[in-house]
């Protein structure tokens, strides 16, 4: 079943997401060589009980920590560790809050140090398809009209989307309907209409769109090792247009 918000609730989700924004802007100022993506999720912790907010990932279906931290080949869901990032790394952090009742949800990924002009492009390349994709969220679309915006800009830049995973509704719970897919499928999918919520969230690769999951049961990486890129905002379907609710990333 898919909830649509009113404007009360999408205050809410947007001070949710702020939180989102300003512990998310704080692990960027952390991330370079020589720290470990623990020690990045033991910051995250703290600030979320600074906001008398809870970490929405620790203890969903069991996942351990606060941050999902996936590193290069890495493609989400990474779990944090004593790995220590080095300069020409990236990594994605995923990082979401229960606040007031509801969910906040947003992902970056983060260079470390200096990266390699071709990893660059890839992160550039899919913060742009996220945009393109906000863009077409607007009363009178139909959800395959973000993911085909999407998969327009990634592909045709000679990249690969990951598609066992995609975007959601968010609310009041992580996961609501619908799912927003990264590619385009039979049919245009839903009406987009005001108060419909969405983590729109590409996952995009450098090499193949094939992945696995690690032992850990967690951890997802590029069956060919190339690296990944995440990128998501919260973003609020309104009478005018699009309201990215974690913008300030």
């Amino acid at each position: 079943m898919i909830h649509l918000k009113s404007a009360n609730e999408i205050a809410i989700l947007r001070e949710c997401n702020q939180i989102v924004v300003d512990i998310l802007n704080t692990l960027k100022r952390h991330c370079h060589p020589g720290v470990t993506t623990l020690e990045l999720d033991k910051i995250a912790e703290d600030l979320t009980l600074k906001h008398k907010a809870r970490a929405a990932f620790k203890g969903y279906n069991g996942f351990p920590a606060t941050l999902c931290t996936s590193v290069n080949h890495q493609v989400v869901h990474g779990i944090p560790s004593r790995q220590v990032l080095r300069e020409g790394d990236i990594v994605s952090v995923d990082y979401g809050v229960f606040h007031r009742g509801f969910y906040g949800d947003a992902a970056v990924t983060l260079p470390v140090g200096r990266i390699s002009a071709a990893t660059e492009r890839l992160l550039q390349t899919t913060r742009e398809s996220l945009m393109l994709g906000i863009e077409k969220a607007v009363p009178g679309n139909h959800l395959g009209d973000i993911s085909a915006a999407i998969q327009t800009h990634a592909e045709g830049r000679g990249y690969s989307l990951v598609k066992e995973f995609s975007g959601h509704g968010i609310g009041r719970s992580l996961h609501e309907e619908p799912a927003v897919l990264n590619y385009v499928v039979n049919g245009r999918g839903i009406l987009l209409k005001p108060g419909l919520v969405l983590a729109i969230e590409p996952m995009v690769s450098l090499g193949t769109d094939k992945v696995r999951v690690l032992p850990d049961r967690w951890t997802v990486v590029t069956q060919d090792g190339k690296p990944s890129a995440h990128f998501e905002h919260s973003v609020a379907i309104t009478e005018n247009g699009p309201e990215i609710l974690s913008l300030g990333i």
